[in-house]
């Protein structure tokens, strides 16, 4: 499977930057309630899914924060990043935790061998029209019964499918909820919930938040 084109520009935006994102949002979660437990509720049904796989793969981790913590809910958790200083930094700052260099689109990953998939904004420097292609390698790793927990943000309106906008490091994408949820379908993901997270008015972008969580057949 060949990767997006935009890849190559993602992965040096954020190598240049890693260092200052690691520092930034380091405890982003802590001032997160809604999320930890959105995440406590995806490790909990990794876990009692006790005839799957239980290792969990948090792509697109970053500096590794993320996966800590899904090990810390008790997961077998391990990292995957296209940007080599990110997982530079995870090694340093978490070095008992698998983290390894890779791409959404070509996993490095065996048939079904996941109970769970994390990918927290992630997704959203992936052109549309590459998504599908990310979609079907979530697909492909989980095992049946293994769930899927998407993070994004969302369109200003169910008129609008997708939409661009300037991120601070690379262009990046909005989605619909529906529209999202219907791509994840397509590929054998039934949704199992949604939650919609409001901006805070000191935000700088107006954005809703949406975690979809899905379930493979």
């Amino acid at each position: 499977m060949t990767e997006p084109h935009t890849l190559g520009a993602t992965r040096d935006a954020y190598d240049a930057i890693a260092t200052v994102y690691a520092q930034t949002f380091q405890d982003s979660l802590r001032d997160r309630p809604l999320e930890r437990a959105l995440l406590g509720a995806f490790a909990e049904l990794v876990r009692t899914n006790g005839d799957g796989p239980g290792e969990v793969a948090d792509l697109g981790c970053g500096p590794g924060y993320v996966t800590a913590h899904l090990h810390g809910l008790g997961l077998k958790a391990f990292g995957v990043d296209a940007s080599p200083v990110m997982v530079e930094l995870a090694h340093a700052s978490h070095p008992g935790l698998r983290f390894e260099v890779g791409s959404m689109a070509a996993l490095d990953i065996e048939d079904g061998a996941l109970g769970g998939v994390l990918s927290r904004w992630s997704v959203i420097h992936t052109p549309p029209q590459d998504v599908p292609a990310v979609v079907a390698e979530f697909a492909r790793v989980l095992a049946p019964g293994g769930h899927l927990l998407i993070a994004f943000p969302a369109t200003d309106g169910p008129h609008v499918e997708t939409q661009s906008y300037d991120h601070a490091v690379v262009t990046a994408y909005r989605w619909h909820p529906d529209r999202l949820a219907a791509l994840l379908r397509d590929h054998g993901l039934a949704e199992v919930g949604r939650t919609t997270i409001e901006p805070l008015p000191t935000d700088r972008r107006q954005f809703q938040e949406v975690q979809l969580l899905a379930r493979k057949a």
